[in-house]
């Protein structure tokens, strides 16, 4: 007998630098047979990447031009469709800083645990084998046709004066050029922050929150039942376990719990 596999994408949005990629690879240490999807992976070759008109620098962080919208969206659907990651797909991630923020054992065991007893539950019953894709990006939420392919939808928010101070602590980005393995390291010109990648953040977000408050606006209703953690009012084991809450209510009912 075929055994029946079922892909969930769970979406782990917010700006640069706050703390996506961490939950990201916490909850894939949760969560059995779980990969993560890296939107940064899908930004266009350098040579492509368009100029800033007023600043005359590459612009990696304006919506239209840092994502190769439809590479990624036929990549999401066919991830959907078979449960694995297409073999000819490389990332760079692993070439970037790698910083973590440790979580409590007694958390990750708790919902390691659940999970383990959820997909064993499933299997028992003869229902879905679960495959996790943990789609990490900081446009998670601006085209409409990855909105789609989401079926949870996290968001994790931090003030413009942390994610400067740290975008400003990196030493610069692996990007994601596909036919080589080592990518191109890309550094901040002076004033990029202030001049590229905040104000493209707020134009990118602005209709997910009310009166385009990024900063402290409620959820719009663009992105339906999307899932708002204030992070910096949250520890990192707080955001794991909200997110795995919200997860474990997708698959006991197919909807977030709230």
């Amino acid at each position: 007998m075929v055994k029946k596999t079922k892909v969930i994408l769970v979406g782990i949005g917010g700006a640069t630098c706050s703390g996506k990629t961490t939950l990201a690879k916490h909850l894939k240490r949760i969560l059995p047979n779980s990969v993560i999807i890296h939107q940064d992976d899908f930004a266009p070759p350098q040579e492509l990447v368009p100029i800033h008109p007023v600043h005359n620098v590459q612009d990696w962080d304006a919506a239209p031009g840092a994502i190769d919208w439809p590479r990624l969206i036929k990549f999401l659907r066919k991830v959907k469709e078979t449960g694995e990651i297409p073999l000819d797909h490389h990332s760079h991630d692993h070439l970037n800083e790698q910083k973590d923020m440790p979580i409590p054992i007694a958390v990750r065991d708790r919902w390691v645990s659940l999970f383990e007893g959820v997909r064993a539950r499933q299997v028992a019953e003869g229902g879905e084998d679960i495959v996790w894709g943990l789609v990490d990006g900081f446009l998670l939420y601006w085209h409409p046709e990855v909105i789609a392919q989401l079926d949870v939808r996290i968001y994790l928010r931090v003030p413009h004066d942390i994610l400067r101070a740290r975008r400003h602590e990196r030493h610069g980005y692996h990007t994601a050029v596909q036919s080589d393995p080592e990518g191109t390291l890309w550094r901040d010109p002076p004033q990029y922050w202030e001049n590229i990648v905040y104000p493209a953040y707020v134009d990118a977000n602005r209709e997910v929150f009310e009166d385009g408050d990024v900063e402290n606006g409620k959820p719009s209703g663009k992105v339906e039942r999307l899932v708002l953690l204030d992070s910096l009012e949250i520890s990192m084991g707080d955001a794991v376990s909200r997110s795995c809450e919200v997860i474990a209510g997708f698959v006991e009912t197919g909807a977030e719990s709230t």
